[in-house]
């Protein structure tokens, strides 16, 4: 049975399809792993009881009656409602029982999976782990000394440390895409406005997506393809990419003091591993990104503030310390802030558009270096440098990969954008690159490795 959890959700479907395994198995193995890791993971803030139940509804019924991922299991990020469960938003200020799925997770349960766990999140989604919410930060699979990044923390986290293949998660300026870097994991954001964002608390709604993180892009592209149909995200895996053309944007990060050297060499040495598979390489130019990083906190902190001015007025002392510093900052963010903001979103927008005309897809990093260590936010929040607000701005697709391990053995990550409703091509592109070598070893999930 614990081989079978670390196998991808095809070979999953097609051991339930033989009937060499039942969805029952599969749930009990996956709680059992949960009760003996996420005692140090801290991912999981709420298990469904009815989780066997409906197990055992799928296995009840014949293969060809069930829908195509029936009981396989899902993470859910807990500022995503799922019927009978709690939503917290990691927050003191937020407690409310769904009464329905959100869109997202209905999609998916609708498709057979079962919303086996709520996962951990920063507090509505902002800042960086506190230690002032409901349950403490999760941890980095790969040393627990190490944050996840955020918000989708315990969706990473998860899905790293081997609990589940797939963890639905939000992302308003990286927060699938980071924490699935941080973990050595696949995050997928999809194109602006492409999954249905009922019943997901928003942080700031023309920035915020939700989209999967995953062992594999494969599993990925499932879950994107059940999520937007229109997307056809897994038609192409395996198609390979010969002639494709890339767009390298190698100056974008390389100078940055933030780079490490470690991820430098890794993206050139993707790259490289893109021209082998067939794809040619060139390099390009995007617009600085320190502009674009701050049009786009403009953005998030003025619709952040709009959501919430009414509840902290009524709920101060509930929300955490960071959460109230972050939020109130966008009291101070006037119209015309968030006009010239707008305008710099749609310069770059512009731009990687016209890039794409021309590429099949643009290579970056997703993070500039590994995880920090919690000890960095001992004091608050910390900046941390990553590449992915911009396309939050732009609205582009973008697809986080694991591209090798720093020098402190830690995961690094690359990001493939795309044009508009293009998450076929990133799935296609990034399973070739998946697929090429051992970009990315497995983290100690039974033996988490912390400093001595």
């Amino acid at each position: 049975m614990s081989d079978l959890l670390d196998l991808s959700l095809r070979a999953q479907i097609r051991a339930l399809d033989k009937r060499e395994v039942s969805a029952v198995d599969l749930v009990r193995g996956i709680l059992d792993r949960i009760e003996r890791r996420d005692a140090y993971l801290k991912s999981v803030v709420h298990l469904d009881p009815r989780a066997l139940e409906t197990a055992r509804r799928w296995d009840d019924m014949a293969p060809d009656d069930r829908p195509p991922l029936a009981g396989l299991a899902l993470g859910v990020k807990d500022i995503l409602d799922v019927a009978g469960a709690p939503t917290r938003c990691g927050s003191h200020a937020h407690a409310a029982v769904a009464d329905k799925d959100a869109a997202s997770v209905s999609l998916l349960r609708d498709a057979g999976m079962v919303p086996l766990a709520k996962l951990a999140t920063y507090e509505y989604a902002l800042t960086g782990p506190a230690w002032d919410q409901p349950n403490p930060p999760a941890r980095n699979p790969w040393n627990t000394a190490h944050i996840t990044g955020g918000s989708s923390s315990g969706s990473a986290a998860a899905v790293a440390g081997g609990l589940l293949r797939v963890a639905l998660g939000t992302d308003t300026g990286g927060s699938i895409r980071a924490p699935a870097a941080y973990c050595g994991i696949v995050g997928l954001k999809p194109t602006n406005g492409t999954v249905p964002e009922a019943g997901c608390f928003p942080l700031a709604p023309s920035l915020d997506v939700i989209g999967p993180l995953a062992a594999c892009v494969d599993d990925a592209a499932l879950i994107m393809q059940l999520l937007a149909p229109q997307s056809h995200a897994a038609r192409r895996i395996g198609h390979g990419i010969n002639d494709l053309r890339i767009g390298y944007a190698r100056d974008w990060f390389a100078t940055d003091p933030a780079c490490d050297p470690a991820l430098l060499r890794a993206m050139d040495d993707a790259a490289a591993t893109f021209s082998m598979l067939g794809a040619r390489i060139d390099l390009i130019e995007l617009p600085a990104y320190q502009p674009l990083e701050a049009a786009g906190s403009v953005i998030l902190q003025s619709e952040a503030w709009q959501i919430h001015r009414a509840a902290l007025a009524q709920r101060w002392t509930r929300y955490g310390v960071d959460a109230r510093r972050n939020l109130v900052t966008g009291a101070v963010v006037r119209d015309a802030h968030v006009g010239a903001a707008r305008r710099v979103a749609a310069g770059f927008g512009q731009r990687v558009t016209e890039h794409l005309a021309t590429y099949a897809a643009l290579l970056a990093p997703t993070t500039l270096g590994p995880a920090p260590r919690f000890t960095d936010f001992e004091d608050g929040p910390v900046w941390t440098a990553m590449r992915t607000l911009p396309f939050n701005i732009s609205g582009h697709p973008a697809l986080s990969v694991p591209c090798g391990v720093s020098e402190t053995g830690l995961p690094l990550g690359l990001q493939l954008i795309g044009r508009h409703g293009a998450e076929e091509m990133l799935c296609r592109i990034g399973h070739a690159y998946e697929q090429a070598g051992p970009n990315m070893a497995c983290p100690p999930v039974d033996r988490p490795r912390t400093p001595d």
